[in-house]
């Protein structure tokens, strides 16, 4: 999944000096690697050939084709910041073990999840990876993975538990994660809080509500139904979370938990497009912490998910299936991480009113 650089002159000689200061091993070590000798620790193989990536050579043949198969990865999109940082984890991680990703990206108009799937059986795929796809819709058939499963190939689900499946599935706690954002925003002295959630078909969505309606009753001693009326389900996305929270600020809200990073930028958007300073007179929470949200204006207090953690329960429990010693098929919860940062500060006095 690396080219080499197009100014490079394809013949040019691989210097074993450049390697080893990119890689930060001896240039002994290099010439090892490069000739498949044995000794070489796996992590110190992975660093050499990444730094042959980086510096643009190609990889000798020798170590291209020592390959164990195919893993497919089958994420919704990619605009989302989220999906490819899973994407770039989940990929490292599998090259560590020999195998080559095949990523898959599905588009409006484009391939669905099940012809992206029938198309790496056609191939041969060893196991696929499942982002945030058909499993986490609880309108969706489950027969699609019945029927995936009889083909013999391994699968496993990151982010959207479904029982009636019998497959591994690794996901960050959403209902934690509401509760932390509540409390939170608590503690700052907000009462009136909103959330901003995708469909609730989406099991990630639906947890995020109930951790949120569990909390808001727990902490300021709403019923269910008072707890809900602060829910807003819109689409996912800058463009869902703006919505989203305008419906919250009608609503008299000082602050909105968002269910992502993109739609907490749309939250900020609407609170500025009314005049409300972020986090003077409105405060946001976001969810994923994904790349550049630190950067942002202000810089993005959010729910952090663990990739990298997640990312390698899922290849482990994947490679465990395809090895055929297959983990217990449950889910694998992972603690989220409340990072705070510029965009939640203390409710003004009388905003509560």
């Amino acid at each position: 999944m690396t080219r080499m650089d197009q100014n490079r002159p394809a013949a040019a000689p691989t210097r074993l000096r450049d390697i080893a200061v990119q890689a930060g091993v001896s240039e002994a070590t290099v010439s090892r690697v490069l000739n498949g000798k044995q000794g070489v620790a796996a992590t110190t193989r992975e660093a050499v050939l990444a730094a042959l990536d980086v510096l643009g050579y190609e990889r000798p043949a020798r170590l291209r084709q020592d390959r164990a198969g195919l893993i497919g990865l089958i994420t919704p999109e990619l605009v989302n910041p989220i999906f490819p940082a899973m994407a770039q984890s989940i990929e490292r991680i599998l090259t560590r073990h020999g195998y080559t990703t095949v990523l898959c990206t599905q588009t409006p108009g484009g391939s669905t999840e099940d012809e992206l799937t029938e198309l790496l059986v056609e191939r041969n795929a060893a196991g696929i990876v499942f982002v945030s796809g058909l499993h986490a819709d609880s309108t969706a058939q489950v027969d699609r993975y019945r029927r995936l499963a009889d083909t013999g190939v391994s699968f496993v689900f990151v982010n959207g538990f479904n029982a009636e499946v019998s497959a591994p599935c690794v996901s960050t706690d959403d209902r934690a994660a509401a509760r932390l954002a509540v409390q939170h925003l608590a503690g700052l002295g907000h009462e009136r809080i909103g959330l901003a959630v995708g469909p609730r078909r989406f099991v990630p969505a639906s947890r995020k509500v109930d951790g949120f309606v569990h909390s808001m009753g727990e902490t300021f001693g709403l019923t269910p139904g008072e707890a809900q009326s602060f829910v807003h389900e819109s689409l996912y996305g800058v463009e869902g979370g703006q919505a989203a929270t305008e419906a919250a600020l009608d609503a008299g809200c000082t602050a909105v938990v968002c269910a992502s990073d993109l739609m907490a930028l749309g939250a900020i958007r609407a609170a500025r497009q009314r005049g409300l300073d972020v986090p003077g007179e409105f405060s946001v929470t976001g969810f994923d912490d994904s790349l550049l949200i630190a950067h942002t204006d202000p810089p993005l207090t959010t729910l952090r998910q663990p990739v990298e953690a997640m990312c390698l329960a899922a290849v482990n429990s994947l490679l465990e299936e395809i090895n055929g010693t297959p983990p217990p098929h449950a889910e694998y919860l992972f603690q989220p991480e409340l990072v705070v940062r510029g965009s939640t500060a203390a409710a003004r006095p009388g905003s509560r009113d």
